[in-house]
């Protein structure tokens, strides 16, 4: 067999792996190891295996994973999602949809600065007499949990940046722009989904509330270490690990200030910690040795020789990329999608002159897209669901919709002014 043919055969191998349930990261090192094997021989696929697994846990950038982990258990314990929440909400309620708007606007900041969700906002939209819709209240909170999905190092960016070679640092600041742009069309869109839809919210109460003084005494930590991480990397003062081992401690400090803290949650907090880095690191290897065995196989340059001979403008390339994101998203979990499609799009994403901090953020995009339409199977409806276990899933996806658009708006958007992607990692520079 032929290294291409070899290469091929590893692909559908890893179709059947992966329908045959078996997990993203280990079938990504079956494949690979075989594939290895069958290219050059059995020792040297295993020394391969070895040297790879020692090259990836000595790199210094993924020792930022557990790090932002803990600091989003720690934001979780001291409440500082439900106080955001409960900020927004006094400032927008009197506002038809103001507590969705606000459940979109608090997941998304607390998502983009630790990737956790909060299930909060779900639960009080979804209660009281006049409540919101059912699958509405979900769709809402779920898309600002997505958010996080751009920004947020645990989630993708970090993990793109170590398989690409990228800089880690500027593919997270270019996904800020992004984050924002895409929080704040996604709230403009509710006024607009309940004005063709007015029977999703209640009306709103026309009374002015207290101002919660308890909840801003806990909220300002959430945007303080938004700046003090994202500040520090855009200045370059700390590294990722650094700034994600700062806002740890930060929030450490700060739980244990509001008396939210004890031994007991603390040692539950660095074991979910420690077990997140070790599900990730599978993925890792995996993504890694795949990249190895596509490389050898001469797959990854068959296809870039390919796309340079087509007689198409390389965006069209770029959308077709894409799009394979989103139904891969659809059915996989993001990382595996991630791990997976990164070994075979980026040379060609590079090949046609594009930049690779710029497609880390729009791969982030579309895997949000397709974290949109999928509720069932993400943490943060299995979360949700406890509180509404009866809602229909054709409800959700229904009101969901209208969110998927305007996240294929921000894409597109994206696609065609580049600039606003790359816009704080070229000031980072001093371009």
């Amino acid at each position: 067999m032929t290294p291409v043919e070899i290469g091929i055969l590893g692909i559908i191998v890893l179709v059947i792996l992966l329908l045959l349930r078996v997990p993203a990261g280990i079938s990504l090192i079956i494949v690979a190891a075989l594939g290895n094997s069958l290219l050059t021989a059995p020792v040297l696929a295993l020394e391969q295996l070895g040297a790879d697994v020692v090259r990836i846990t000595q790199t210094q950038a993924l020792g930022a994973i557990p790090f932002f982990t803990l600091m989003g258990i720690f934001l979780t314990k001291a409440g500082a999602g439900s106080a955001l929440f409960e900020l927004l909400n006094s400032l927008l309620c009197r506002r038809k949809g103001g507590m969705a708007i606000s459940a979109l606007g608090a997941s998304s900041i607390f998502s983009a600065v630790c990737g956790r969700g909060i299930s909060g906002p779900t639960q009080e939209l979804d209660a009281g007499k006049d409540r919101y819709d059912e699958g509405f209240a979900v769709a809402a909170s779920t898309a600002g949990a997505a958010m996080g999905m751009v920004a947020s190092p645990v989630v993708v960016l970090v993990i793109y940046g170590f398989l690409t070679g990228e800089s880690i640092s500027q593919v997270i600041l270019a996904g800020i722009v992004p984050l924002i742009l895409a929080a704040a069309l996604l709230a403009l869109s509710v006024p607009v989904i309940l004005a063709l839809k007015p029977k999703f919210a209640p009306v709103p109460n026309k009374g002015k509330p207290p101002f919660p003084k308890q909840a801003l005494k806990v909220a300002w930590v959430v945007p303080v270490i938004f700046l003090v991480v994202f500040g520090g990397i855009f200045m370059d003062w700390v590294t990722v690990t650094e700034a994600g081992a700062l806002g740890a401690f930060v929030t450490f400090v700060f739980a244990c200030a509001v008396k939210r803290m004890s031994k007991k949650f603390f040692v539950e907090a660095v074991t979910e910690s420690v077990k997140t880095l070790g599900n990730i690191f599978v993925m890792i290897i995996g993504g890694s040795l795949f990249w190895s065995f596509l490389s050898r196989s001469l797959i990854t340059l068959t296809l870039t020789n390919f796309t340079q001979t087509l007689d198409a403008a390389p965006i069209l390339v770029v959308l077709f990329f894409l799009i394979v994101y989103v139904m891969l998203g659809l059915i996989m979990n993001k990382l595996a999608t991630l791990v997976i499609m990164t070994p075979i799009a980026y040379p060609v994403i590079i090949s046609l002159g594009f930049s690779g901090v710029w497609f880390g953020a729009m791969t982030a995009l579309m895997l949000m897209s397709a974290y949109l339409v999928r509720p069932i199977s993400n943490s943060d409806w299995l979360s949700f669901n406890h509180s509404m276990p009866n809602v229909r899933t054709s409800k959700i996806f229904t009101a969901q919709l209208p969110f998927l658009v305007t996240m294929l708006i921000v894409c597109v958007l994206m696609a065609i002014v580049p600039f606003l992607a790359t816009l704080l990692p070229r000031m980072m520079l001093g371009w």
